[in-house]
Parts: structure tokens; C-alpha cells; sequence
């Protein structure tokens, strides 16, 4: 089973802490990674765009001449595609993009990104998190103190608004608790900061 130091908020190591093989120690597929990020950057995506067909346009409801005899070419309404104003065809609709994994394929996906950070050895974890006061300056110095200075996910056991507060004006740094934390945050930081806590509760999960 890997093991990682494990520090305090001073920085300092206090212990050694044995992580979940089966979590924190497999071999990270890349072609689950790839789907799982497709997957969750796809149900970013709003979806609202929208034109208007010729059902849709303003005018044209009286057919501009008459059928024959013009020697000009049959129209039915100055509203159709080909014309300047017109509708407009196969163009975008509001819908979802949003597809789901299979939960084992999500789950792998999530154990892959936390092993890479592992092989990496982009992998903090803290005995504790717990702040005086919501304040910036205060993450600021436990970041200092860990030598912490790239993007980074920070993963506390629980919803911890004093820690969410602290960090929401640092940039690249993202809090997230133990059950929200998603393969495309993981992914998209440097490092991973998790607390004790924090890893129990992935461990409990995932397992």
C-alpha cells in the first residue's frame, strides 16, 4: 500500500499515513480518465443557443408573386432559408449534452485520478484543517508552510465554510469536501491537498 507524510498546518511532518491500494494505488486508465472528463465538461455546457427557423421569423406570410409566368423562379414566402431574413435550417436548438458512465466506469475514473496524483507525488495530507478565522491571510500561511505555490484542490472530510471562505479569493485553489470531489478537478489542479479526514471518507467510498 502507498504511504504518504503526513503534516500538520505548520508544514511539519508529523506520521506517516498508509493509503487504500485499492483507491490510491492502481493503474490509472487513461481512456476512463479521458470519458469521465468528456462527460463532466460536457454537462457544463448551457445549451441554450438558439435560431430561428422560418416558422419562427418575422413576415412573409403572402407568397411574393405569383406562381408561373414571372419567368423569376417559384417562391412561396421571402421568409424561406435562401432568403436575406430568412429562417434559418438545421440550425442549433436549446438541448442537454449531459450523457452518463456507467457508476464502475466513474468509479474507476475517480481511482485513476487519485492514483496519478499519487505516482505523481502531488499528494498532501493534513492531520487537520481548521482556521482561527475565515480569513485569506490565514490560508495564505498554511499553504506557505507546505511549500504549496501551484494550482491546488484542497478536500476537507466535511463542508468547511471557514476554509471555503479563506480560499475563494486565492487563485487556483478550489475546496471541495470529500463527497464532491470529481476527476476533473483533480485533474485540473497541481496538487492535491486532502485531510486525513478527507482520505477516510474516499477510502469509505471507493473501497
Amino acid at each position: 500500500m502507498p504511504k504518504v507524510a503526513l503534516y500538520n498546518q505548520t508544514g511539519s511532518t508529523v506520521g506517516e499515513i498508509e493509503l487504500n491500494d485499492s483507491v490510491f494505488g492502481i493503474e490509472p486508465n487513461e481512456s476512463v480518465l479521458f470519458d469521465a472528463v468528456i462527460m463532466q465538461r460536457a454537462s457544463l455546457r448551457q445549451g441554450s443557443h438558439k435560431v430561428k427557423n422560418r416558422s419562427e421569423v418575422r413576415g412573409g406570410g403572402r407568397k411574393p408573386w405569383r406562381q408561373k409566368g414571372t419567368g423569376r423562379a417559384r417562391q412561396g414566402s421571402i421568409r424561406s432559408p435562401q432568403w436575406r431574413g430568412g429562417g434559418i435550417v438545421f440550425g442549433p436548438t436549446p438541448r442537454s449534452y449531459s450523457f452518463k458512465l456507467p457508476k464502475k466506469v466513474r468509479r474507476l475514473a475517480i481511482k485513476s485520478a487519485l492514483s496519478t496524483k499519487v505516482l505523481e507525488e502531488n499528494i498532501l495530507v493534513l492531520d487537520n484543517l481548521a482556521l482561527a478565522a475565515p480569513k485569506t491571510k490565514e490560508m495564505v500561511t498554511v499553504l506557505k508552510g507546505l511549500n504549496v505555490d501551484s494550482k491546488t484542490l484542497i478536500v476537507t472530510g466535511d463542508a468547511n465554510e471557514a476554509v471555503e471562505l479563506a480560499a475563494r479569493n486565492i487563485p487556483g485553489v478550489t475546496v471541495v469536501a470529500a463527497d464532491g470531489v470529481n476527476v476533473l478537478d483533480v485533474l485540473n489542479h497541481d496538487k492535491l491537498l486532502m485531510t486525513k479526514a478527507a482520505v477516510e471518507k474516499v477510502e469509505e467510498v471507493l473501497a
